[in-house]
């Protein structure tokens, strides 16, 4: 006679402490974020974006937002953005994200910089009104400014998106769609919303050079973007040989620790770190 097989109740007691600690942890990051928000104790980090092939130079920079935690410890975004992304706080970061980002385009008349939003930021006033600010401060910073919108954020408001751009695009900002393929990925983007650029998340760029399902994945995205006349930019390149292999399909840009680390110390400065002004 076959023996039944019982099953395992599950161990409730593991999970909900599980669960109370991730909570707990995620209250801390929240906490530590709205801390340094409060004090504007942010900065951003500046990461260079450079032409594919022999020579490239600089294309554009992209500034990362940074926070202090209580001991001064330099938190990157990674770090807290899931927690804070739905939140008041991460409307926050926005708003002192950009203004960071335009102060440093007023202050450098030939610098190119993008700058990262969340797509729930479309429509809250104070995020608008720093833009304004800025771009009455400076008439060329709107042409030198990239807004990168992740793809996961756009899924939360794609109904927004469309005449949002519209509006800044006529004012002459770019948008780059960011960590393209990181998500559900929705070819539509590309037929609805006139992206200017695109950027391929790192799964895909990581060991591209030899990785054949990396190979096909990128190079159909860098034929999709063509069509649409989209600059494709390449995330997380760390070695030569993957660059190389990145030029040769016909990606535009290289972005990744290969070309240049965050440095809260970029070359156009005197060493001063940028902080929120108060």
């Amino acid at each position: 006679m076959r023996r039944r097989r019982l099953k395992r109740k599950p161990n409730r007691a593991g999970a909900n402490a599980l669960d109370m600690a991730v909570a707990a942890r995620d209250r801390d990051v929240v906490a530590m974020v709205q801390r340094a928000v409060a004090h504007r104790e942010v900065m951003l980090a500046y990461q260079p974006v450079v032409t594919a092939g022999p020579g490239g130079g600089i294309a554009f920079y992209e500034g990362l937002i940074r926070v202090l935690d209580d001991t001064g410890r330099v938190i990157p975004a990674r770090d807290f953005i899931t927690q804070i992304e739905s939140m008041e706080t991460g409307r926050d970061i926005d708003c002192l994200a950009l203004e960071l980002g335009l102060q440093a385009l007023t202050e450098v008349p030939d610098l190119r910089l993008s700058i990262n939003m969340s797509a729930r930021s479309i429509g809250y006033g104070r995020w608008m009104q720093t833009l304004r600010r800025g771009l009455a401060r400076d008439e060329t910073a709107g042409e030198r400014l990239i807004l990168e919108i992740t793809e996961t954020s756009a899924l939360t408001v794609p109904e927004l998106i469309g005449g949002f751009m519209r509006e800044l695009q006529a004012e002459g900002i770019a948008f780059a769609l960011d960590d393209f393929g990181a998500g559900y990925t929705a070819f539509r983007y590309f037929r609805d919303y006139s992206f200017d650029i695109v950027k391929i998340d790192g799964q895909f760029i990581r060991k591209v050079a030899t990785d054949r399902a990396n190979q096909v994945i990128t190079t159909a995205m860098v034929h999709i973007a063509r069509h649409f006349d989209m600059l494709v930019v390449a995330e997380t390149v760390e070695n030569q040989e993957d660059a190389a292999y990145l030029a040769s399909i016909g990606v535009d840009c290289l972005q990744g620790y290969y070309f240049g680390a965050p440095t809260l110390t970029p070359p156009w400065t005197d060493g001063t770190r940028h902080r929120a002004q108060g």
